[in-house]
């Protein structure tokens, strides 16, 4: 329109100066096994100079980092972690791919390509396999791409199959499921031998005697060697606990293996006297051996660890959903042909061609053929959405019925599914405020422990027991501790929590934004592109006397075919979905700051504001539609025709279908919801009356929007923002918890904390919910790992002895152990069964 008639996953940048010089990093830590571990490893590398930040995810076994490059480098930091005792794998953002190479004639044509491609920046390696025509290539996709190893080989004259590429993507799949193959093995080995042991030594308490010449009163010598037999083999298959143990015990940086390698320990070196002294000719020792305790002990404590590995895959698996729904290959049109490509070597401006029944392999824009995509595995909108040509299309995503061209956009980390991943990692990777206290227990728990243990068996012993009940005690509470509960209890359910989360199109983005969304009690929403759709639309036509609104909105239109205008671009769409056909037109002008006038199908016309009709001597003052409209913060649109006042159409920015829904549920659940805009009082009140919002806060300026914020804040309340653009970022920032719609601007995505995918408001209640049930998911666990150490612990120093009850057999201590863990992931993993309320 000629004049406006109304007249009358991203990772959050730093801002402060040393943003240019910090570098992140994530590293994966081998080695870990506790909580206790978890906290050495941040304490090792936190104390490095030029180390800012160091959080380690016990549950992913990874440490995420953020360090001065002038100042330390990952080398060092790799080399602190390893003297700490534990291991550094290689980047896991390092991929490794197999090309064949037609062409290749002789082993000067080897060494060039391997010469080629190993001088790109980001190629760590390249082996030519002559025999074979392929190449294996790593390189880093942060500095170089497939589609330049690739190009860099044709250059040098041969052509690489890209087609025959197959990526290392799955790597870290892969070796857990070949860890998780190894620790089953070693578990059932350790079982295979400890069964036997425990039948040996306790089999005639269930009626299974031994035979005389194993009998510990007629053959004590062969009743001992055979327990020893036994335990040999699990003390190998368990070693890496003993030499983890020991090398931290060494380091006076104890960590759970420790606390198994001392309780074992002084069980087998007990034992083995004994036996020495039953070699000796003292049968009666024979009656002081704990092989079958060491060795239970070993067996369930391996046994735990490969049930909680088993649960600590499933907590992630949301995220891996995600990762395998991007498909590995593209059809791509080339050379007027269709050839399927590898995704990591096809290019910003490729076509693509998307049968029925696949899913989109790359961010684009449709320009061929139309369709219905389902989204729902990346915004959790469960209908399918109708495209056409010009529609935008989001990798990962499913064609349902029909068959499309897409033009590629966005390829490799810039698509929204990769975003969304990093999203979700790095909300993995993050901690939540109320895990500190676990992780400071955590860093003095097993040197308590020790002390604990000693003095407990010291205390029977100076009471007057003998020393085997006095190593029973000592056993019994080195193996009952668990650091692993305390150290699994936050990270586990973050990591479900945001994955589960990720399912439903919301990315949280850490531990301490789902931690604060659990607090809140005021939902702030903006008005424009939130509450309502952010586009203009015809939402009333009065036509005066003699004249009907289908043919006003059809001259109106057709004088604004072609306009780019947003309130032009409303009456036409307006006509377009009344199927309205166009008129001819001619002698348009524009008359700026009023509107327009033009011939239609022979017909003079204005259209615009009221200042036009009143220059022109249609009408002297404002008709009564038109002040109702303007009370509604409606803006009117004036047409005449042949110099006769023929009516006016209303426009005006419409509700969400969702809105007044999504308002009053957040209602229900507790919630104050508030409207924070810029427009007059009146607009205001009328986009609040229909959504159900109460409180208004209107005529606020986009720099002031943060002030209005704090205001909120200062009078106790804990606020949730919710925007979509660049203005709403000051707010968003401010704000207990920031909440971006997933269509909104960049900036507005990159300061929210929490961003919704689908574009709609009813995840904001989502967001709340989950936070809620995360917090209350790792309250349980906290709970029960700090219960079960406060009660097991003593419970194996002998307290129940006090009054009157039993003594704990380290056997049954280790199984309790093993289990604690097991029962704080299986906990964590009912998350997965959350579903939001609307």
């Amino acid at each position: 329109m000629g004049a406006n008639p109304s007249s009358g996953c991203p990772v959050q940048q730093r801002n402060d100066e040393s943003a240019a010089s910090s570098m992140q990093a994530v590293l994966d830590i081998e080695g870990m096994h506790c909580g206790a571990c978890a906290a050495r490893v941040e304490k090792v590398v936190g104390a490095l100079d030029g180390v800012d930040m160091a959080n380690v995810n016990l549950a992913t076994e990874r440490l995420d980092l953020q360090f001065d490059p002038t100042r330390t480098d990952l080398n060092t930091i790799g080399a602190a972690i390893r003297d700490a005792g534990y291991g550094v794998r290689e980047n896991p953002a390092i991929r490794e791919v197999l090309l064949a190479i037609e062409g290749m004639r002789c082993a000067a044509c080897a060494a060039r390509v391997e010469k080629v491609v190993g001088d790109l920046d980001g190629v760590s390696s390249v082996a030519v396999n002559l025999l074979n025509d392929n190449a294996t290539i790593r390189f880093d996709p942060a500095i170089t791409s497939l589609s330049r190893v690739s190009d860099t080989i044709l250059a040098a004259g041969f052509e690489p199959r890209i087609d025959a590429a197959s990526g290392v993507d799955d790597r870290r799949e892969l070796e857990r499921d070949m860890a998780l193959r190894s620790q089953r093995s070693a578990v059932l080995s350790a079982l295979a031998f400890t069964l036997p042991l425990l039948i040996l030594t306790m089999g005639h308490m269930i009626g299974m005697p031994l035979p005389a010449w194993l009998a510990p009163a007629s053959a004590p010598l062969n009743f001992a060697l055979a327990q020893l037999a036994l335990i040999l083999p699990v003390v190998w298959i368990g070693r890496h606990m003993y030499r983890s143990g020991a090398g931290n015990l060494w380091r006076r940086a104890p960590n759970m293996d420790s606390l198994i390698l001392l309780g074992t320990g002084s069980a087998m070196l007990y034992s083995l006297v004994n036996t020495a002294r039953v070699a000796a000719g003292d049968s009666a020792a024979v009656g002081l051996l704990y092989y079958e305790t060491a060795a239970a002990i070993l067996a369930f404590v391996m046994l735990g660890k490969y049930l909680e590995a088993l649960s600590r895959g499933r907590t992630s698996l949301s995220i891996r959903k995600l990762m395998a729904i991007q498909p590995r290959t593209a059809l791509v049109l080339r050379d007027g042909g269709e050839t399927e490509l590898p995704v990591d070597v096809i290019r910003v401006g490729d076509r693509m061609r998307v049968k029925p029944g696949q899913r989109i392999p790359l961010d684009g824009r449709v320009i061929e053929g139309a369709t219905a995509i389902d989204e729902s595995m990346l915004t959790g909108e469960s209908l399918p959405v109708e495209k056409r040509a010009g529609d935008p299309v989001t990798g990962g995503s499913f064609n349902q019925n029909g068959s499309i061209v897409v033009e590629v956009e966005r390829i490799g980390a810039d698509t929204t599914l990769a975003q969304i991943i990093r999203l979700v990692e790095q909300a993995q990777a993050g901690k939540a405020p109320i895990a500190r206290l676990a992780d400071r227990v955590s860093g003095i728990f097993v040197p308590v422990v020790i002390g604990i243990a000693s003095a407990a068996a010291l205390a029977w012993l100076l009471a007057g027991e003998n020393l085997p009940f006095a190593l029973t005690i000592f056993i019994a509470v080195m193996v009952i501790a668990c650091p692993c509960a305390l150290g699994l209890a936050t990270p586990t359910a973050i990591m479900v929590g945001t994955g589960r989360g990720a399912e439903y199109g919301v990315l949280i983005k850490g531990g301490e934004a789902l931690e604060q969304l659990r607090s809140i009690d005021t939902i702030v929403f903006d008005k424009t592109g939130t509450l309502t759709t952010g586009k203009p639309a015809v939402t009333d036509i009065v036509a005066a006397d003699g004249f009907d609104a289908d043919s006003l909105l059809r001259f109106a239109a057709s004088a604004e075919t072609g306009s780019e205008h947003a309130l032009a671009a409303a009456i036409v769409a307006a006509a377009e979905a009344r199927s309205l056909p166009g008129l001819p037109v001619s002698d348009f002008q524009a008359v700026p700051g009023r509107g327009l006038s033009a011939t239609v199908d022979g017909r003079s016309l204005l259209l615009g504001n009221l200042a036009l009709m009143q220059a022109n001597g249609v009408i002297e003052t404002e008709p009564a539609p038109a002040t109702s409209c303007a009370r509604d913060g409606k803006t009117p649109v004036y047409l005449a025709l042949d110099g006769r006042y023929a009516g006016l159409l209303a426009i005006a920015d419409t509700l969400r279908a969702e809105t007044a829904a999504a308002v009053d549920a957040l209602r229900t659940a507790g919630l104050e919801v508030v409207m924070l805009t810029g427009d007059n009082r009146h607009a205001a009140a009328t986009v609040a009356r229909e959504a159900g919002i109460d409180r208004v806060i209107a005529e606020v300026m986009p720099e002031d929007k943060a002030g209005a914020i704090r205001e909120l804040q200062a009078d106790g309340k804990r606020v949730a923002m919710v925007g979509d653009g660049i203005n709403d970022s000051p707010a968003l920032a401010q704000a207990d918890v920031g909440i971006a719609i997933g269509a909104g601007t960049d900036i507005a995505l990159e300061t929210a904390q929490v961003v919704l995918m689908r574009g709609s408001i009813t995840g904001v209640l989502t967001a709340i919910e989950l936070g809620r049930a995360t917090l209350r998911n790792i309250r349980q666990n906290l709970f029960w790992a700090f219960a079960y150490n406060s009660a097991g612990i003593p419970i194996a120093a002998g307290a129940l002895l006090l009054v009157g009850g039993p003594l704990l057999n380290p056997m049954i201590a280790a199984a309790a152990m093993a289990l604690s863990s097991v029962s704080v992931v299986t906990n964590a993993l009912r998350l997965r069964r959350f579903r939001p309320s609307v």
